[in-house]
């Protein structure tokens, strides 16, 4: 028999597991129904999974004010451990029970999940947290235009878990901590490498892997994330896959475990590097592999990457003492043709051909065009289902996205692109601002948050259309950026902005209905009516695909630009 692996220790020395089983469980079941209760978020039910596992030890609740601030301020907890990020759970105060009563948390489709006993209700600001946690107010940064929706109050205390989430897909791959570490210490390695990926692996990625593994000569841990990714992300069903596939096929099985992590990411680049650490030193492993621009968001609004590419490599190395996990870095490989290998790019030998697809190329070269991606840098089995997964371009589903001052010409220019479009071939589904707010948004006013909910209601209906392979086009004002961004991210990738930059004074020109004279009226009785573009901001978007002219141009012009737009892009077949 093969010896058990001394694994690491659990952060904090002790794997907390805050799960209620037995006849407590089920006095807590019959109680809970007499309780009231507030539903939680698709990414304070994942937090609370991996509290209640111990993927988050030493943590044993959400967080509490003196533990928020120091994170917030130092990332440490007030006993001192190292903490990169805040792990919150924010409320409606009117939906809340006294302190020192009990709540039920449910999830979505209102099942119970946990009793929390509140111990503390406090404020927060969002842009103090965006700026402290995230470096940034940019509603760019996907947690920035998020924690905008969220209560305005985090409450904390103990916590009692009665059901952790159910799960119906790739149940065997879906492990707590404990499974993870048990399985690792059967493989009899001390060592353990825990790779994080929230995209589908290539060839490089299988070349690293191994090579890390081999290095530390232990186990390697392939830890994907299945919870909250970066928007536009492949799908986790899809990923999944592709990880089955090549750990059945290329990797030793005797010496690597494929294990799915229900995380939601923070984007939060460096700082998250730390936590993605701290959670795989929690699973068993004491060495992690850190990439280039680790958990980057991306370009913010004025094009520039919110974090530099090696920062997370950088933070990780300066703290590898406290964590007690030691950084392998993601050093960059390329293929040689004709050598049939990959190597590191400084040890490419001189007047060597190399080989590269950066992540654009997969997309536009090959999975837009329905183009099976090459051997070298693939595996057969990850090509096959990527093709499977994303037909071409022209047979996927995309969001035009008008926004602009009322008057800008978003309606006309709507209309006569859903002709060019049918004409096209393309049948297109019309979300109209003045028609959603008569059906789909009836009853909501025109306050900041009943526009925002207005948005996300029609973000919501786009991203089904475009999910199931649809063309919509949303035609609203949508005056605030924050909220035009999470309907960007609910979309993903195919989502299309246009902005028709009219000024306002041609707008109130050719205002049939008189909304601007009366809202400038109703001002001028101090009784402003909170009308967009009058005592109401409108807040241009920074970088929309495209940018019309409703002045100057016809709208017809202005359709015929978007047509010419989706055919350059592939959404369209070009015409004979």
């Amino acid at each position: 028999m093969s010896k058990k692996a001394n694994l690491i220790a659990p952060y904090g020395g002790k794997l907390v597991n805050l799960v209620v089983t037995g006849e407590e469980r089920e006095a807590l079941l019959a109680s809970a129904a007499k309780l009231p209760s507030i539903k939680i978020s698709m990414r304070n039910l994942c937090d609370l999974e991996l509290l209640a596992t111990g993927g988050f030890s030493p943590l044993t609740t959400f967080m509490g004010k003196a533990d928020y601030e120091r994170v917030l301020h130092e990332m440490r907890l007030t006993d001192g451990t190292l903490w990169p990020l805040p792990i919150t759970l924010t409320a409606d105060p009117k939906e809340l029970p006294t302190v020192g009563e009990d709540i039920v948390l449910r999830n979505a489709t209102n099942d119970i999940i946990a009793i929390m006993t509140i111990d503390e209700v406090y404020h927060w600001d969002p842009q103090t947290e965006a700026i402290l946690a995230y470096g940034t107010t940019d509603p760019k940064h996907p947690m920035i235009s998020e924690m905008a929706r969220w209560g305005k109050v985090c409450i904390s205390g103990p916590l009692k878990v009665l059901n952790l989430p159910k799960y119906y897909d790739f149940v065997e791959l879906r492990r707590t901590p404990a499974d993870v570490r048990s399985l690792l210490e059967s493989m009899g390695h001390d060592n353990v490498v825990a790779f994080q990926t929230r995209n589908p692996l290539h060839r490089i990625h299988e070349e690293l892997t191994k090579r890390a593994a081999s290095q530390v000569n232990g186990s390697l841990l392939i830890h994907p994330v299945v919870g909250m990714t970066k928007p536009g992300d492949v799908d986790h069903y899809t990923r999944v896959r592709t990880y089955k596939a090549l750990v059945d096929n290329y990797y030793d099985k005797d010496t690597t475990l494929l294990s799915l992590l229900p995380l939601a990411m923070r984007m939060a680049g460096p700082k998250e590097g730390l936590l993605h650490a701290i959670i795989r030193r929690n699973h068993g492993a004491n060495h992690f592999i850190v990439g280039r621009d680790h958990a980057g968001p991306g370009n913010d609004s004025s094009g520039k990457p919110f974090y530099g590419p090696y920062d997370a490599q950088e933070m990780m190395k300066k703290y590898e003492p406290e964590l007690g996990v030691k950084m392998i870095p993601f050093e960059m490989l390329v293929y040689l043709p004709d050598e049939d290998r990959y190597v590191e790019e400084k040890d490419v030998p001189p007047g060597a051909r190399t080989l590269n697809i950066s992540g654009t190329q997969v997309r536009d070269e090959y999975l837009a065009k329905g183009k099976l991606l090459p051997e070298w840098f693939t595996r057969p089995e990850t090509a096959e289902i990527l093709r499977q997964a994303y037909p071409p371009r022209y047979q996927q589903g995309f969001c035009i996205w008008f926004t602009g001052l009322s008057g800008a010409g978003k309606s006309a220019t709507t209309q006569i692109l859903a002709e060019l479009l049918l004409e096209h071939g393309r049948q297109a589904t019309v979300l109209d601002g003045d028609v959603v707010r008569t059906h789909l948004s009836k009853g909501l006013g025109f306050s900041k948050e009943d526009r925002d909910t207005n948005i996300l209601r029609i973000g919501f209906v786009a991203s089904e259309i475009v999910r199931h392979g649809g063309a919509v086009i949303c035609a609203a004002i949508s005056p605030y950026r924050a909220a035009r961004n999470e309907a960007r991210k609910m979309v993903g990738e195919n989502f299309i902005m246009v902005y028709m930059d009219t000024p306002v004074e041609i707008c109130e020109q050719r205002d049939v209905k008189g909304l601007y004279a009366k809202a400038r009226q109703a001002m001028q009785e101090g009784k402003p009516m909170g009308f967009t573009g009058v005592d109401d901001p409108y807040e241009p978007p920074i970088d929309p695909e495209i940018t019309l002219s409703g002045y100057g141009s016809t709208p017809e012009e202005n359709a015929r630009k978007i047509i010419a737009y989706l055919k350059e892009k592939g959404f369209l077949l070009a015409q004979d």
